[in-house]
This record gives C-alpha cells, sequence and structure tokens, in this order.
C-alpha cells in the first residue's frame, strides 16, 4: 500500500512540474515492487542472481545501495546515499551469496564515493573524505575536508593507478556560471589528501587540487587496463533546447562518456557534444572550440553513472577488451531512457567505437523496479552491480 502511495504521488509531482514552461517533464519511471524472481535479460551463457538485499527508497535518488568496493578477503563495502550508513557484505560459506551483511560504518554523511588502497578504506561523504584502516573502523581520520555541499552534493572517490585519489564535484546548478571554481570538476589528491591539481603551486599560492573542468555531474570514473586512459561518465543539463527560446527537446544534450585529461574543460555549462554550442546560455565566441570532445555520446537524460572495465574477469576473452556502464535512468523525460547495463565495445586500438544493450529489463512498459548505480569487477572473476531503487546488489557471471 505505501508502495502504491508513493508511486502515485511521485506521478502527481511529474504531472505538476510538466506543466511549467521552459521546465522538462519530471517523470522517474513510475515504482514497480521488485521481483523475486528477477528475470532480467543477459547475454547467452551469462548468469545473474542477487547476491545482497540492503534497504533502499525506492522514490528517492540517493538512497540505497550505491558505490562498491571489494577488498582481497571478497568482503564487499557499499555505500547507501541518504541512509548514512556503509555496509560490508561477504559469502562467507562459498555458495554465491552474500549471506554475512554487518553495518561497517554508521553515521556518516551521505556517504557516496568508496575505494580501497591497500590496508586503508576511503569514504567519500557529501562534506569530507574519510581515510580509515580496514581492520578498525573507529579509525577514521579526515583528510580532504570542506567540500562543497547541495545540489550534486554526492562525490565519487577513487584511487588511480599512480595511486593518487580522484574525486568528482558535481555542480551546483543545472547551467549556470558557478562562484566556486572546484564545482564541476574533478580534483586530485595524495593518498594524504594534499592538492595535486593539473596546476604546479609554487611559492606562497594555495596548492591546487583541479584536475579537470567543465563536468556537469561525473559520477563514475575508471582507467583503461592498457592505455591507462581515465574515463569518466558524465551527466548533460536538463531542459535544454535546438534553438534560442525554443521548445524542450527531450534527446538534448547527449550525455557523454569522456577521457579525463589534466587540465582540460569538457564544456559544461555552455557546450554539448561535438562542441556544440547552447543557443540559450552561450559563452564566449572560442569556449566551445577549445573544449574536450567527448570519446562517446550515449542517450539524453540516461544518467550514466559507474564504469568498469571487464580485464579481470572471467567473461568470454571479446568482452574482456570492453567496459560496462550502468545507465541509471531517466528522470524529466516523456520516454524513458537507461535503466540498463549497456557494454562499450573498444577496437584493436583500445578506443571506443560504439556501444549494445548488456543487462535489460529493470524497465517495463514506463514502469521501473530498478535503477543500476555502480559496477566493479569482483575478485572470482565476475561482477557486482548496484541497484538504490530495489536496494539488489547482482552478481554476474559466466558460465562456461
Amino acid at each position: 500500500m505505501l508502495d502504491w502511495v508513493a508511486s502515485k504521488l511521485s506521478k502527481l509531482f511529474a504531472i505538476g512540474l510538466c506543466g511549467i514552461p521552459q521546465i522538462g517533464c519530471a517523470n522517474t519511471a513510475e515504482y514497480l515492487q521488485p521481483p523475486q524472481d528477477i528475470n532480467l535479460l543477459v547475454p547467452e551463457n551469462y548468469l545473474i542472481k542477487i547476491y545482497s538485499k540492503l534497504p533502499a527508497e525506492p522514490n528517492s535518488f540517493i538512497s540505497g545501495p550505491r558505490m562498491m568496493a571489494e577488498d582481497t578477503e571478497g568482503n564487499l563495502y557499499v555505500t547507501t546515499g541518504k541512509l548514512n550508513k556503509v555496509f560490508k557484505i561477504k559469502d562467507t560459506n562459498q555458495d554465491g551469496f552474500g549471506d554475512s551483511v554487518k553495518i561497517f560504518k554508521d553515521h556518516l554523511n551521505i556517504p557516496n564515493g568508496i575505494a580501497i588502497h591497500k590496508n586503508y578504506i576511503f569514504i567519500a561523504n557529501q562534506n569530507n573524505i574519510l581515510k580509515i584502516n580496514l581492520k578498525d573502523p573507529n579509525s577514521e581520520e579526515v583528510i580532504i575536508d570542506n567540500l562543497p555541499t547541495g545540489h550534486h552534493t554526492t562525490k565519487t572517490i577513487k584511487i588511480g593507478p599512480d595511486e593518487n585519489i580522484y574525486l568528482n564535484i558535481g555542480s551546483s546548478c543545472n547551467v549556470c556560471i558557478e562562484n566556486d571554481p572546484s564545482r564541476a570538476t574533478i580534483l586530485k589528491y595524495d593518498l594524504d589528501g594534499t592538492p595535486k591539481g593539473s596546476l604546479e603551486t609554487l611559492g606562497r599560492h594555495k596548492l591546487n587540487s583541479i584536475f579537470a573542468t567543465g563536468l556537469r555531474n561525473s559520477q563514475g570514473f575508471a582507467w583503461h587496463p592498457i592505455t591507462l586512459d581515465m574515463y569518466a561518465t558524465n551527466n548533460g543539463s536538463d531542459s535544454r533546447a535546438k534553438s534560442k527560446g525554443g521548445k524542450i527537446d527531450d534527446n538534448l544534450p547527449p550525455e557523454h562518456l569522456n577521457i579525463i585529461k589534466a587540465g582540460k574543460n569538457y564544456g559544461w555549462p555552455y557546450c554539448w557534444g561535438d562542441k556544440e554550442e547552447d543557443p540559450n546560455f552561450s559563452g564566449s565566441e572560442k569556449f566551445c572550440n577549445n573544449m574536450e570532445t567527448p570519446s562517446l555520446l550515449l542517450p539524453a537524460h540516461s544518467t550514466p553513472i559507474g564504469i568498469s572495465f571487464l580485464d579481470k574477469t572471467k567473461f568470454e576473452k571479446k568482452f574482456r577488451k570492453n567496459a560496462l556502464v550502468a545507465l541509471h535512468g531517466s528522470w524529466n523525460r516523456k520516454e524513458h531512457s537507461g535503466y540498463k547495463i549497456i557494454m562499450v565495445e573498444f577496437d584493436n586500438m583500445n578506443k571506443p567505437i560504439g556501444y549494445s544493450d548488456f543487462i535489460t529489463g529493470w524497465l517495463k512498459n514506463g514502469a521501473s523496479w530498478g535503477r543500476p548505480v555502480d559496477i566493479i569487477q569482483s575478485n572470482d572473476g565476475g561482477i557486482y552491480i548496484s541497484d538504490d531503487r530495489s536496494g539488489y546488489i547482482y552478481k554476474v557471471v559466466y558460465k562456461q
């Protein structure tokens, strides 16, 4: 009954927004009760199952299983956004299911990003970064503090192959000129929290952490196992039009998959796609000409988040050079996009050349029971997928 009420309220809210001029149709897929038999569509010879179940609030944008990291002992750590917890899950009897579910850390501040390096776990709250000894959850140390909050408030954190911390800071708005230069960026620090941005700072100048700019909200990133290029998903702006003062176009702007390079700008808030200028929010004459062009364009408003390469999996050899991306799903278009996992195909030169569906079935007839968030490779050659709408964490393996 409560699920039905929540669903109806969500739909009424959406209808209300649709009637406001220049506002996109806020229309998250209507909530369906998650099935026990998930019946998701995967490629032949692949098996997907529910590995574990965590609390979730189906109509919240950031509540439920979010980002994940696995330690060398097979413990899976999962953040939960507004639930303010990090869970520790393990398959203790080796039957393929996470039968041990414990709270690793509680009373956090909207934790989202998480990363493990050697004996330490790093947790990204909305306002700071914690460094914690894996064997002692009470050993927390704040290594980065006073991060900007509000609007795209969740932070994603990863440890790069250079053993530095990379951290996304989303924009404070849909389309605007930021007052805080750290917004709409990816930042870089060493493992102790010292800024290591793209510009060297000398003398008495404050150390700079800004690594790349013009990224409205790059919630997921991973490094190519061969080239070591840093690939990041990015969510485009809402309620955009093809012409000045024109009607909102649900297919604009495209989402991006970018190769992140030190000191480069990726277009927001003035540009999208292949150096295309927003006709309703233009910058200087040469701004769009100088932006970095995306490596791949994805469907508008599909909300790409987690990305993982497949090099360490036991998947088919033809897939191990590719990457998977979680499309969390649209909230502001009439015909929904996303709500699935796609495979990004790389050519023999290690460049992305296209994508195709890999897992579908969360969206049915305009309603969805799941929204995939993050993807990571598991120690045993499979992958984990988190879903903050159903609360499920899935395990995908290849059946040889």
